[in-house]
């Protein structure tokens, strides 16, 4: 079974998620952040491919994205640097990018080395789902690659059951249709949209991103899906640690607590 399903076959709740970009700060730290994370009791990473025009980011992701590319992290050395990682890491790993790299890379060869070295998933923000269902999902799923597909609060409820019932894994549930980025709060507008999705009782499990910094949001996310993704907070504290991932994630789990 693909790591993503077993995790979420279980009855995890909480489930915190952490979202960090390849190459930066520094273009050797991969490995070491994978393993600390894991080593944290974190349930699942997201880990970026930098890119240069990463339009659903916000000021801290596109930062980490420009160092790790002046850093010269690429598709092919990251895939390299996670050669062997399942020797020491079983959590679900899923790389998160765009798809201008992907494409370049060659589609059934980026999926091809996903399975290679253990990747379970892939979060693509810029693939229309059309392309997904008509070029893509065939490659995915012949290597056991999960497409996740992200939903906003703007998205009608008819092509959320219809992306539910074409898509294994998890819903990505975009907090805002905003770029990423620290929010101190939900308004009653997105706790709102999470709980008419709740509602709707989806097959797929769903976790919340964008905007989860602190416990209230956090807690918002867990209220009304199966955990929460982080990433701008992560980021930013890793960079302030000077790549200490283990100082960073031991904060993170204070400001998410307190």
């Amino acid at each position: 079974m693909n790591r993503i399903n077993a995790l979420f076959a279980g009855n995890n709740q909480r489930i915190l998620s952490i979202y960090f970009c390849a190459g930066a700060p520094t273009v050797e730290g991969t490995r070491s952040v994978i393993e600390t994370l894991q080593n944290n009791k974190v349930e699942l990473i997201e880990i970026g491919i930098p890119f240069s025009d990463p339009m659903a980011d916000g000021p801290v992701i596109q930062a980490a994205a420009t160092q790790a590319l002046h850093n010269g992290m690429t598709l092919k050395k990251l895939f390299e640097q996670l050669e062997g990682i399942r020797d020491t890491v079983h959590i679900p790993l899923v790389l998160m990018g765009y798809l201008n790299p992907v494409i370049q890379y060659g589609f059934e060869n980026f999926c091809k080395d996903c399975q290679r070295v253990g990747i379970d998933g892939v979060i693509l923000p810029d693939l229309p789902f059309k392309d997904y269902e008509e070029t893509f999902k065939d490659i995915a799923q012949r290597y056991d690659i999960k497409v996740i597909m992200l939903i906003t609060p703007e998205t009608s409820q008819e092509r959320i059951h219809y992306i539910d019932e074409h898509t294994d894994g998890f819903i990505y549930m975009v907090s805002s249709a905003a770029i990423t980025g620290a929010q101190q709060s939900f308004n009653d507008a997105k706790m709102q949209y999470f709980k008419r999705i709740d509602d709707m009782n989806l097959r797929n499990p769903r976790m919340v991103g964008f905007g989860i910094s602190n416990k209230e949001t956090f807690d918002a996310a867990c209220t009304y899906a199966r955990g929460g993704i982080i990433g701008s907070l992560f980021v930013n504290l890793l960079d302030q640690y000077k790549g200490d991932a283990q100082k960073a994630i031991s904060q993170l789990k204070k400001d998410i607590s307190n």
